[in-house]
């Protein structure tokens, strides 16, 4: 998969000790219209709270556990789709109009989710169907903003993403969103 290569960074708010290191990959080539984002988490997997797959459904309120998040903005709009991936297999899309308004449910096949777990080491990866969002489709370039919510077995929330620009962790702040991908 030829794509942009990044590192997420904790918010300086919530350091998590089990975590090493989380990269991600995102980029076109798991056929055609598919964007597929991959996440890395290296570290002391054990003490993750990594729930195990389950049925996949769409669902709500996955960031206040262990998930992965994909932020989409299609180039200069102010209009942008989050994307949620929990290790189970849930996932979730919002539409917003603009920053976190006019939130809608885009109408979109289920993302294609794999993880796999290990010692050190925890991979998901998710196939997002683009034909099926018009405003993206249609993109040339997307800006792409790349967080993970990590939960420790102890309860505890990490934030983590490409860059943070505020005092609290905001995954919606458009200046997060500092990954180009090139639509084709």
């Amino acid at each position: 998969m030829p794509s942009p290569t990044a590192e997420l960074r904790p918010h300086p708010q919530s350091p998590c000790k089990a975590v090493r290191r989380i990269s991600v990959d995102i980029g076109f080539g798991a056929g055609p219209g598919v964007l597929q984002v991959r996440y890395r988490i290296e570290g002391d997997i054990g003490r993750l709270a990594l729930p195990n797959a389950d049925f996949a459904r769409r669902s709500d309120g996955l960031w206040q556990h262990t998930c992965f998040e994909a932020f989409l903005r299609p180039d200069a709009s102010e209009s942008y789709h989050e994307f949620n991936f929990a290790p189970t297999g849930d996932w979730a899309a919002y539409r917003f109009s603009t920053r976190r308004s006019d939130r809608s449910l885009p109408d979109l096949p289920a993302p294609l989710i794999r993880f796999r777990s290990g010692k050190e080491l925890c991979d998901l990866s998710a196939d997002i169907q683009i034909p099926a969002l018009p405003e993206l489709a249609a993109a040339s370039v997307i800006h792409a903003g790349l967080a993970a919510v990590v939960e420790t077995n102890e309860g505890s929330l990490s934030w983590w993403a490409l860059s943070h620009a505020a005092e609290k962790p905001d995954f919606h702040d458009p200046a997060t969103f500092v990954l180009e991908v090139t639509a084709r």
